[in-house]
């Protein structure tokens, strides 16, 4: 009884990995990803940036003073 379409079998254990992938999936799990998206869309807090600036000129420092020693 086969139907018009067919499937290789490496396409149906594909689609059977995935449905199961989802059906083992915990009902919080969409919620925790989309907290986490929503996070890493966050603009990086302007004193968090000012440390990076610091820790960058403090490293260039350090590289002049070891090229020049």
């Amino acid at each position: 009884m086969a139907s018009g379409k067919e499937t290789s079998p490496t396409d149906a254990a594909a689609q059977n990995t995935k449905n199961a992938k989802a059906a083992d999936q915990p009902q919080w799990a969409d919620g925790l990803k989309q907290l986490y998206d929503s996070v890493v869309e966050e603009p990086l807090p302007d004193s968090f940036k000012d440390l990076l600036s610091q820790l960058d000129a403090a490293d260039a420092d350090d590289a002049n003073q070891n090229g020049n020693g």
